[in-house]
């Protein structure tokens, strides 16, 4: 059985500007929008130096000399590359009923996400945020498998990253109380809101790690859902002991087939390793799904073909709409307050306390 993997293009594409001159535009959007055709008419940045350097590689005509003069593009689709920080006044800068990809995550924290998805209201925007792993090829092959029954009853998805991420490339979260969950398992998690909704409860801790100036980098979570659903994820961004025992999978299994994913933009990161995609049905070995394209760049595009198809009217459901991600946002902090009581304690020994 063939699962779908890709997301059809816009047959009429708006032009695209960009908010935003950092490392994701370069490794990500510029080539993912490269790659799908999609005119970028222009591109502003608070550092024009840096904008003029984007602009310069990859051809993109303009260069704004200010946020109202690019917000000012008629008919663009907006591109919000930028820190969350600054999300809520990059959108009180375009025009009432633009239609805006938003960087994710939706904001640092919950109330946060409240204000982003407050100002996407009164302004009547067309707002996605760019939770791009569920576009992944690999990952709409497990949804559309979902879909029609592939895996029978659910009964686990697992993230288990044992891996070493160079966090000097994000300098930029140095000083974030909140790393690990926020900035990199929120893929998951939103991945997993996805695919079976928002759990109930949830448990979770967050920790540092020794010489990391960072506050946390390594977590362990379980989303707790009704029934024999089980969902847990275990992430390690230090193991620096050699490839060989390094992971970077998620596996999702039900009483009657399974799939596991290598998630390898991860390994070895930002160069990476292949994806790979593995299913198979109970009783039988998993078997190596040949992929239509790799999460870097290609869920860039996907998602923005989902925006360019809503803004046409193409298509009915924006699939990472701000709504959508603040129930992400939601699970997310239900994690960091999880994080922050104390567990049940266990009893000494009798005569020993």
């Amino acid at each position: 059985m063939a699962f779908n993997q890709s997301w059809p293009a816009p047959r009429s594409p708006r032009p695209v500007v960009i908010i935003g001159a950092g490392g994701i535009v370069v490794d990500s959007h510029m080539p993912a929008y490269r790659q799908a055709g999609f005119e970028v008419a222009g591109i502003w940045n608070r550092n024009p130096e840096r904008a003029r350097a984007v602009a310069g590689r990859f051809g993109i005509p303009k260069v704004f000399e200010s946020l109202d003069e690019a917000a000012a593009q008629p008919g663009a689709i907006f591109d919000i590359a930028t820190s969350p920080q600054v999300h809520v006044d990059m959108l009180n800068a375009l025009p009432d009923g633009a239609p805006v990809l938003i960087q994710k995550p939706m904001g640092l924290d919950l109330a946060t996400a409240d204000r982003i998805l407050a100002t996407c209201r009164r302004k009547s925007l067309t707002a996605a945020v760019n939770f791009q792993l569920r576009f992944a090829p690999m990952m709409l092959a497990i949804r559309d498998a979902l879909s029609k029954g592939f895996f029978g009853t659910l009964t686990e998805i697992e993230v288990h990253l044992n891996l070493v991420t160079p966090w000097h490339l994000f300098p930029n979260l140095a000083g974030d109380p909140r790393v690990e969950m926020v900035a990199h398992s929120v893929h998951y998690i939103d991945l997993i809101q996805s695919l079976v909704g928002v759990p109930g409860t949830v448990f979770a801790r967050s920790y540092g790690y020794p010489g990391s100036a960072l506050a946390d980098t390594r977590t362990t979570a379980i989303l707790d859902y009704p029934g024999d659903l089980r969902v847990a994820l275990s992430i390690n961004h230090h193991h620096d002991f050699g490839r060989s025992h390094q992971d970077s999978t998620i596996r999702v299994e039900g009483d009657r087939g399974a799939a596991v994913v290598k998630l390898g933009v991860l390994l070895d990161y930002p160069r990476g390793e292949p994806d790979e995609l593995w299913m198979g049905a109970r009783g039988g070995p998993l078997e190596q799904v040949p992929l239509a394209g790799h999460w870097f760049p290609d869920a860039f595009r996907l998602v923005m073909n989902n925006l360019q198809r809503v803004v046409s009217g193409e298509d009915a459901t924006l699939e990472t709409s701000v709504e959508s991600a603040w129930r992400t946002m939601a699970i997310v902090e239900a994690c960091y307050a999880s994080a922050a009581r104390p567990a049940e304690p266990v009893r000494d020994l009798p005569g020993e306390s």
